[in-house]
């Protein structure tokens, strides 16, 4: 299942995280919001960030 979160910290900061997307379908996903928030102080990426589309996988076997 893929979800975004939105974590507001007590001090007004905030983060977006994303779950369940794979290469960089999690930053075309969350981009609405990271704008809506502000500028980006830092960013963390997931290992699911470094994996390959299975379908893009499966297709370049073909």
């Amino acid at each position: 299942m893929k979800t975004i979160e939105v974590i507001v910290s007590p001090d007004g900061s905030s983060r977006v995280e994303t779950n369940g997307f794979t290469g960089s379908d999690c930053r075309q996903a969350s981009e609405f919001l990271e704008h809506a928030l502000g500028s980006r102080s830092s960013e963390r990426l997931k290992a699911e960030f470094h994996q390959a589309d299975t379908k893009v996988q499966q297709h370049a076997r073909q």
